[in-house]
């Protein structure tokens, strides 16, 4: 069994913010693969179904960013999961848009949620890390995760939570470089980011 988390903010306020790209990664993969409608508990929000042949619970945190590590807590006590069976889907700043990174542990670089769960659960856990830019100053960067998407991102922040969702078995079955490349793939077929020169095209 895995548990899948989408960090975010709770609210129709945030729900375009950049911060909460990983709301929409869960979002995706519960509409795609015909989950169980989401309910309330664990302090938060779950969707369960099958991916791959594993049983994964989708989980959104409703307690606001830097307080995420409760719900997650509260989930994997209950369903007795190690730090090692979930998965966190993060905004993160120190990726170019739309480029996807899995890992497991390493630093927090400053996220408010990820530091809440690793006080909670330790470490180990899985994080996918799903790019939304610098800002390019440290004073602009709490303005730019709390700040929507603009019209012009749309497109690619779509076609990223397609195939995220697309190919999330993949994460569950732990074939992270092949989730990695396929999402990669997925998005360059459609004209994103770079053509094979490595030249921006949108």
């Amino acid at each position: 069994m895995r548990l899948f988390v989408g960090l975010g903010n709770p609210g129709a306020k945030y729900a375009h913010n950049r911060h909460n790209i990983g709301f929409m990664a869960v979002d995706e993969i519960a509409r795609r693969h015909g989950f169980a409608p989401w309910r309330r508990r664990f302090q938060g929000e779950t969707a369960e179904g099958t991916l791959d042949r594993e049983r994964v619970v989708l989980l959104k945190p409703m307690t606001f960013m830097n307080e995420s590590g409760r719900a997650v807590q509260e989930a994997a006590s209950f369903f007795k999961l190690a730090p090692g069976e979930i998965t966190v889907f993060q905004d993160e700043l120190e990726l170019p848009d739309g480029k996807v990174r899995v890992k497991v542990g390493g630093g927090i670089a400053g996220h408010n949620g990820l530091r809440s769960i690793s006080a909670h659960i330790g470490n180990e856990y899985r994080r996918v890390r799903i790019g939304i830019g610098h800002p390019g100053v440290k004073e602009l960067v709490h303005g730019h995760v709390l700040s929507d998407f603009a019209k012009s991102d749309r497109p690619w922040v779509i076609a990223l939570c397609e195939a995220m969702a697309e190919n999330a078995g993949l994460l569950a079955s732990e074939k992270d470089s092949t989730f990695q490349n396929r999402v990669h793939l997925a998005l360059q077929a459609r004209g994103f980011f770079e053509d094979k020169d490595g030249a921006e095209k949108k």
